[in-house]
């Protein structure tokens, strides 16, 4: 391409689809691996569900106005890694997973069940499978990557054909060159390498291909010599390179983009040369042109996408709608949908380009997997794209063959059969929910894309979507600014993992300063506002804090844990903290090493836990001023602990990998024990459920955040769910509250909240709208329930602390009805500020029951007693039909019938009997709207004729009748000869007159250019009578010229 030769491609716009265009509702699986998770054939789309070893497949394109059905191919005993559809049999499936295998299927058309076992497996590895890619030129040759080996192979005789070498760390990428010739590896080892596997197992060349070894990936381009990489720099700032093979010293020219942990997805058309770059975990697509003869890599375009990326893929030039001049389709996998992002280049012509489409590769392969491995370099056919010389020649591989139909088999239109666990047919709302092991045989899923058809008893929500929370539709929302706390100086933003950063009571906030000698703030939350430029008053700890925890019975007394594994019991004044304190009114000592955590016991005063580096966990009386319980038994460091609801068990999660349960007043030794977290970088632990689930928040062995639920009673026996989150450095801070079963999480440093409500049983986790912030916060703390605002139906209030402010956000439910107590969203809360037992009590065996308190507003009638009234429908009265009314008069009964209709606030609404609708429901009742709408306007004009039929026959009936037809025909028709003669200016009766003024009368009284359909009905009534009354006069002259020869 010459420097200064503008590109065909330069006005390419990318058009996001419209929600119908959405394959919807689907659970997409986040598992960090070196595939896509997404692949496309020019019939197929198969996707990474969030079920191991299970795939989604959906049909590429709709059929009419039916919503695609996504059936589940459970395929590998562990997470499926990547995956390949082959380049000439569309629906030729390979798959590699965890499991060390790598699986072909062959997929059924559309209508049929998908297969019960593989066609061929290739394997085992020595370790999971990281990539694989069909061969471009031959039927039956692939290659495969798994651990530092990579394999070359004959996939009907299930033998490598040879095995690249000189890899001396994982292998991340193995793609094949457009012609078929080589092969090039990205590794671990920050080398790329370029093989000829025909002539040798070893590289032939081989270059630093970037300097962070995280996440490389290659693309070739439509010819042998250039090829694309993606990967991070030191920076781990992402970053593309152009290469050339000749001159593979260094890369013919790179560009840097934005800092992200996920992975860079480069996809490659090599026939146009565009490249989308698709990051896991971002919101953007960015598209350049490639262009080696530059060299340069030229932006194109970019996509903002309206959900997170999970995966991507090209669909195939074959499948594209060429006359709408489609140059790429990226199918966007994000957590809930697949969304189809077209590609245009703008032309004004409706038909073939050929300038845009170049011919293609077919879709039969060029030779035998013998031939080329011989020597044989030849290329596959290329056909047309113009749909005039459309079809193409078919292939079906050979290497699994096509299975014959059973006639028994069941229609992919009914459901499930054969699955005991119903959850299996039918998807829960949208969540990453992964079980912990894989069911050995799964039927298809239909998810609420599938357009079926179900029984009555099957139609209602819950049925067709698994079950749903009522609060799915929370809202978080930032408090206005009046009730922030800003001018924040100096806070200490490095506390300890273990450590949730800040400490909140109903009254006050303690948060730790960055200066020395360990000091602590303290700000009133009665008291927002700017704070003073001058130094604060503090509590002087003497040694830097690790954490710090509020009395729940004591809202003044607060307790700090110090690297010089002390306690230390503050006392802050009734009016707060007016002058700086620098003696404590208590000092713990026992602990050998600096101290992780504090936990005060929830129903007995005076009692605290504090876990140490000296691995013991140890249980004070404050009254006392010591130490009354030691645990023992961890082998590492303790990540967390946390109290039963009850009080008499303590539950930890320790480094060593274990989950623990004491029962403290009985031994010093766990009760049971667990497996917990994989990942050893910090973990989190809370009782839900009321007790009878523990919830940890951790680290799986690839870095990723996931939440795992246990029972409490039975801990030995692993997670009952897991749940896969995304990828972050900071551990999850969980925020529990019990009466609503949900739990908000989220990082320090991150700029989510995840809400989910907790049940105990399948699925576990109901996912509900999450809330995003604009900056990172560096803590968030879930205040007392009695904080919230229950007539805005508020059911969680919260604090987030900024880098310089701290601001309430409070989590709401949108509900109709406000003026009534939603007394289902609000049961009796614990009365948590009032000890039941003394610490004496609890350490002499004693338990006890918070008691509770209802949180309804005196005067407020709760929601399950309101009154349901059927709103009353009044007839108008007939004089409204013969009453006379102008135009104006109309048009405005015409709006008013509308707005009444469409605002009518006594009709029922959904939300009176559900709590909130999502958007594909608010989508239908807009639907309802539109149709009512034009019901509306149907019915005015049906109106406005009876209106001027009534009016016109009573003025009718009041005027003289000439001649006993004419009076008959304006009896029938209301309307008298004079009158219509009036309307259409009539002075003669000329039919060709009659027409001539019908026609422009009523066209100027149209309603699109500002007539009203009373004025239209008045001249159609009118033309009526005037040929009315020539068909009578002709009637008569007939009868006269009789008369004279009778």
């Amino acid at each position: 391409m010459s420097r200064f030769k503008v590109s065909k491609f330069r006005h390419t716009e990318a058009r996001l689809p419209r929600r119908e265009a959405w394959i919807s509702d689907i659970r997409a699986g986040t598992t960090p691996s070196c595939g896509n998770h997404i692949k496309s054939s020019c019939s197929l789309i198969a996707f990474n569900s969030d079920r191991p070893g299970v795939l989604g497949i959906v049909p590429l394109e709709g059929q009419g106005e039916d919503k695609r059905l996504v059936t589940h191919l459970g395929c590998h005993s562990d997470v499926v890694t990547d995956l390949d559809f082959s380049p000439f049999d569309d629906l030729l499936l390979a798959t590699g997973s965890a499991d060390r295998m790598v699986k072909l299927w062959r997929l059924p058309a559309s209508g049929q069940v998908l297969p019960s076992g593989p066609g061929l497996v290739l394997g085992p590895e020595d370790t999971q499978v990281e990539v694989l890619q069909f061969h471009p030129t031959v039927d039956g040759i692939l290659v495969s990557a798994a651990g530092i080996a990579v394999k070359v192979w004959d996939v009907a005789k299930q033998q490598p054909l040879t095995e690249l070498a000189d890899h001396r760390d994982l292998v991340q990428g193995a793609v094949w060159s457009r012609d078929g010739a080589l092969v090039g590896t990205t590794c671990k080892d920050k080398q790329l390498r370029i093989y000829d596997p025909r002539a040798k197992p070893e590289a032939s060349q081989s270059t630093q291909a970037h300097e962070n070894s995280k996440n490389g990936r290659l693309a070739w381009t439509g010819t042998q010599e250039h090829l694309v990489s993606t990967g991070f720099n030191q920076m781990r700032e992402h970053e593309v390179k152009l290469w050339d093979t000749r001159h593979f010293s260094g890369a013919l020219t790179s560009l840097t983009l934005d800092t992200s942990p996920g992975s860079l997805m480069p996809l490659l058309d090599p026939d146009s040369g565009l490249l989308v770059l698709a990051g896991k975990g971002e919101s953007q697509l960015y598209c350049y042109e490639v262009a080696p003869q530059q060299p340069a890599l030229n932006p194109v375009t970019q996509c903002l996408l309206e959900s997170v990326l999970r995966g991507a893929a090209l669909v195939p030039r074959r499948a594209l709608a060429v006359l709408g001049c489609e140059v790429l389709r990226v199918l966007q996998l994000s957590d809930t949908a697949i969304l189809p992002i077209s590609y245009h280049v703008p032309r004004k012509a409706v038909e073939f380009h050929e300038d845009l489409f170049p011919d293609t590769a077919g879709c039969v392969p060029a030779s035998e997997p013998h031939a080329w491995w011989a020597g044989s370099n030849q290329q596959v056919q290329r056909v047309s794209l113009n749909p005039a010389h459309r079809p193409h020649p078919s292939f079906t591989s050979c290497l699994v063959p096509p299975a014959e139909p059973s006639p028994d088999s069941p229609q992919p239109s009914e459901l499930p059969v054969g699955d005991d666990d119903p959850s299996e047919g039918f998807t829960s709302p949208p969540s990453s929910l992964i079980s912990p092991s894989t069911p050995s045989s799964l039927g298809p899923s239909l998810s609420s894309t599938s357009g079926i058809g179900t029984s009555p008893s099957q139609r209602s929500l819950q049925s067709l979507l698994g079950p749903s929370s009522k609060f799915r539709h929370a809202q978080g929302t930032v408090l206005h600014r009046d009730r922030h706390i800003t001018n924040l100086k100096g806070l200490n933003l490095t506390t300890p993992g273990e450590s949730d950063g800040f400490c909140a009571n109903r009254l006050r906030v303690a948060a730790p300063l960055l200066s020395s000698g360990g000091q602590v703030a303290v700000l009133e939350l009665q008291k927002p506002g700017r704070l003073p430029d001058t130094a604060l008053p503090t509590l002087q700890n003497g040694t830097a804090v690790t954490d710090l925890a509020w009395d729940p019975f004591d809202p003044h007394r607060l307790a700090v844990a110090g690297e010089d594994a002390r306690i230390r019991l503050w006392r802050v004044p009734p009016e707060g903290l007016e002058k700086v304190l620098t003696t404590p009114e208590a000092v713990l000592t026992g602990h050998t090493e600096k101290i992780y955590s504090l936990r005060f016991h929830p129903l007995a005063a005076d009692v605290l836990a504090s876990s140490s580096y000296d691995l013991t966990i140890r249980i004070w009386d404050l009254q006392a001023g010591v130490e009354r319980l030691r645990l023992q038994g961890h082998r590492d460091q303790i990540f967390g602990l946390a109290w039963s609801p009850n009080g008499q068990q303590l539950a930890t999660v320790c480094k060593d990998g274990l989950l623990r349960v004491y029962e403290p007043r009985s031994g010093p030794k766990p009760i049971q024990e667990g497996p917990g977290p994989e990942g050893a970088r910090g973990a989190r632990i809370v009782w839900v459920c009321d007790g009878h689930c523990l919830l940890v928040s951790g680290f799986d062995s690839r870095s990723e955040r996931q939440l795992l639920l246990y029972s409490a009673k039975a801990l030995a026996s692993g997670p009952l769910a897991v749940l896969g989150l995304d990828v972050a450095p900071s551990t999850l801070l969980p925020s529990y509250d019990p009466d609503t079963g949900l739990v908000l999480l989220t990082g320090k440093g991150d700029t989510r909240v995840f809400l989910y409500e907790l049940i105990p049983e399948a699925p576990f986790f109901l996912e509900c709208n999450s809330f995003t912030s604009p900056d990172p916060h560096k803590g968030f703390i879930l205040l007392p329930k009695t904080e919230c605002d229950v007539h805005e139906v508020e059911f969680a209030r919260c604090l987030r602390l900024r880098q310089t402010s701290l601001e309430p956000v409070a989590f709401r439910l949108p509900r109709v009805r406000k003026e009534f107590f939603q007394d289902d969203v609000f049961p009796d809360t614990a009365v948590s500020w009032e000890p039941v037992l003394s610490a004496k009590a609890w350490l002499g065996g004693a338990n006890g029951q918070l008691r509770l308190l209802s949180l309804q507003p005196h005067g407020m009638t709760p929601v399950s007693q309101a009154p349901r009234e059927a709103p009353a429908r009044r007839a108008p009265s007939s004089a409204l039909y013969l009453e006379e009314k102008s135009d104006q008069q109309k048009k405005e009964e015409l709006l008013n019938a509308m707005v009444a209709k469409l605002g009518n606030r006594e009709d029922p609404l959904p939300q009176d009997s559900f709590e909130g609708v999502d958007e594909d429901e608010w989508a239908k009742y807009l639907a309802q709207i539109i149709v009512m709408g034009a019901q509306v306007v149907g019915r005015a004009f049906a109106r406005a004729l009876r209106q001027e039929f009534a009016a016109s026959r009573a003025a009718a009936d009041a005027r003289g009748r000439a001649g006993h037809q004419s009076a008959a025909a304006s009896n029938l028709s209301g309307l008298s000869l004079q009158e219509a003669q009036q309307i259409l200016n009539v002075a003669k009766l000329s039919p060709e007159e009659i027409q001539k003024n019908y026609e422009h009368l009523f066209k100027v009284n149209d309603k699109s250019v500002g007539g009203s359909f009373y004025l239209q009905s008045k001249v159609v009534r009118a033309k009526e009578r005037l040929e009315e009354e020539l068909r009578i006069q002709a009637q008569e002259d007939r009868e006269k010229e009789q008369r004279p020869q009778t």
